[in-house]
């Protein structure tokens, strides 16, 4: 009789062998989690994906001093003044700092932006609206349109939109802008101290 070695060609093996099975790796898991994810966004009445990570922070009339060059830092300060007037409930004084701020630097965003928060408190949502469509062209032509910007712009049209009583698109929009910042936007309203 003549026995095989472990490691002979002849030796038979059942019809299903086991082998050993590696773990998988934490790239791989990760590209399954995304398919999947994805997958289930595309399904009927999926939801939008989740974002994992921490929201980008948004840029704020502070946060960009020093940003650009020396005109637009002073009129920055102009608007962080006006947005503190406003805080403080004097809006004329608000107002009139705001508008120093675009005399300064007609090409800073933020005093646009303060502007239509201003309009859009002030119950005026057509100047409101105006505003804000020159600070997204000026943001845009700066090349900063994205989410630590578009916070800004998607709340404001949200909130124009409701003043406007077109409630299912300000719905939208407003969820939009608290996927970016919820803490800014869960009252759908800007505060100045928000946008300082």
């Amino acid at each position: 009789m003549t026995t095989m070695s472990p490691r002979s060609p002849l030796r038979l093996r059942g019809p299903r062998t086991r082998r050993r099975s590696r773990p998988l790796r934490a790239s791989t898991l990760a590209r399954l989690l995304t398919i999947a994810l994805l997958l289930a966004a595309c399904a009927p009445g999926g939801r939008p994906l989740p974002r994992f990570g921490p929201a980008p922070t948004p840029l704020t009339a502070t946060r960009a001093i020093g940003l650009y060059d020396s005109a637009r830092d002073a009129s920055l300060r102009l608007v962080i003044a006006g947005l503190d007037e406003d805080q403080g409930g004097r809006p004329t004084r608000a107002l009139a700092s705001y508008q120093r701020a675009v005399g300064v630097d007609p090409t800073n965003p933020f005093a646009y932006l303060a502007l239509a928060r201003h309009h859009l408190e002030g119950g005026s949502p057509e100047e409101a609206s105006a505003f804000l469509d020159q600070a997204r062209a000026l943001f845009e032509n700066e090349g900063r349109l994205g989410p630590e910007v578009d916070v800004w712009g998607l709340g404001l049209r949200a909130g124009i939109e409701r003043a406007r009583g077109r409630d299912e698109r300000a719905d939208a929009l407003f969820e939009r802008a608290r996927a970016l910042a919820p803490t800014i936007w869960g009252d759908e309203r800007l505060s100045a101290a928000e946008l300082r």
